[in-house]
Order: C-alpha cells, then structure tokens, then sequence
C-alpha cells in the first residue's frame, strides 16, 4: 500500500468497508481538499500540488501551505519607518510595558548589585522587580540605583565593600513607590505619563491594578511600567546618556512641544 493511499484511509477514520458500500463511495468530497492541505504543497512554478511529508494536525487545527524559495531568489527586510510610532496624543497604553504579555524582570533581593548589574544588561532594561518569597514584590531597583552614587555612600556608611552590597539594600521598598491606576491610565495620554514622570523626578512608573471592593481591602496586582527610556525611544528620540535624566526630558518636552 502506498504511502498516499495509506494517509488517506487514516484520515478517513478508519472507515469499514460496510460504511463505504452505506455511502456509496470510497471517500468523503470534505476530505479531499483537507488532505491536500495536510499532505501536499504548492508549486511556485506550476501552481500544482506535489507530495510532501506527512504533517499532522494538532487539536483540529491545519498547517498552511509553504512555498519554497527558488534557487538565487532574494529577500530584503522592510524599512523602519521614518515616523515615530507614537505620539504625546497616543493612549498611555500604547508606551506601557504590559507584565500580562511581557514577563516582568525581576531580581531576589539577596542578589549582589553586580549580579543585579549583569541581569539587567541580559534582559536589555534599566529596572528589575525585587521579589522574595512567592514572587511577592519587594521594591524595584533601577540602573541608577546600581551605577550612582548611592551604593558607594551606603558602603562608605557601613564600612564594607560596594561589591558586597547586595540588592535589598539598594531598592525603593515596594510600601514606598509612587503606583498609578490602571483605570486613570486607561484615560490618559503618553504627554501625560510623561507629565506626571517630570512632576516626581522619575524615571520609571509603576501602574497597579485592584481588584476587589475597594483600593483599601481589595487586591493589589502590578499590572506594568512606564519607563521614561522606552517612551522617548517610542517618540523617535535618540538614546541619551544613562544618567542625563534632565536631558531626556528635556528632549521628549522639545517634541512634545513642536
């Protein structure tokens, strides 16, 4: 029996011979244009179907058809458009780094401000969530947190090294950052995020969202971040220097403005 023919009876659920004499027929019409899609590709040059490896669905679902390239044929990627892709009108959401979609960074406390350091340039960003126990958000720690001053003045202040200064000795404590709601982030616009950065001198913003009766009893879950970086590099804004924090708001309020 043929490799072919051997599919289709496959795909044909194992039907009897009595089944098939009931019907009046070897297959079902359905099924041929199934078992074209499951068993064959297109031709680019003549547009017929040609016999490929088996592929076999999964929970119902059929794999579309592959061309394959012909031989010297060339591909070129599409070029970055010459527009930023968002605006200071854009919704707030559009520059807000969803942790439903995006996993969040995070760190241990216990960490060293080097292993902190060497984790954020792995996951390309400048903040990492501190968790402990149960991923139970402990504080946030920034890039500057790690390169400024204060982990020197902190070892200085109790006589150690800086390289033994470990994380939760550095962070914002989670009962100390500055959360907006999701409900007003929903309303408001990139300028205001921006605004409202400018107003507390920061950097970065967390957004939390509760769920319950009230802000005061229900539950509190971070639901993202604003980072001052990501939304000047969504506005179209060259990278600035990693501590000239007055600079890129400088430049953000400059576009912002025209």
């Amino acid at each position: 029996m043929s490799e072919r023919k051997a599919a289709e009876q496959a795909a044909g659920g194992g039907a009897t011979a009595g089944s098939q004499h009931e019907h009046g027929h070897r297959e079902q019409p359905h099924r041929d244009h199934f078992l074209q899609l499951m068993f064959f590709r297109a031709s680019r040059e003549s547009g017929e179907l040609h016999e490929s490896q088996p592929v076999h669905a999964t929970g119902g679902f059929v794999p579309l058809r592959q061309a394959r390239a012909r031989p010297g044929e060339r591909f070129s990627l599409p070029r970055p458009s010459a527009t930023a892709s968002v605006t200071p009108e854009s919704p707030a959401l559009d520059v807000m780094t969803d942790l439903r979609r995006v996993g969040a960074a995070t760190i241990d406390s216990r960490a060293t401000i080097g292993e902190a350091n060497t984790a954020m340039i792995e996951r390309g960003v400048r903040a990492l969530f501190v968790v402990e126990d149960a991923q139970k958000l402990a504080g946030i720690v920034t890039f500057t947190d790690i390169q400024g001053e204060k982990p020197m003045q902190i070892a200085l202040a109790r006589a150690m090294r800086r390289d033994e200064l470990t994380v939760r000795e550095l962070m914002t404590r989670a009962d100390r950052l500055e959360v907006l709601d999701l409900r007003e982030v929903q309303q408001a616009r990139v300028g205001d995020i921006v605004a409202t950065l400018r107003a507390a001198g920061r950097q970065h913003a967390l957004v939390a969202e509760v769920t319950g009766m009230s802000s005061e009893s229900g539950e509190h879950t971070v639901r993202g971040m604003f980072s001052l970086t990501q939304i000047a590099r969504q506005l179209g804004i060259p990278p600035q220097p990693a501590h000239d924090i007055a600079k890129t708001f400088a430049e953000i309020e400059a576009a912002i403005a025209y």
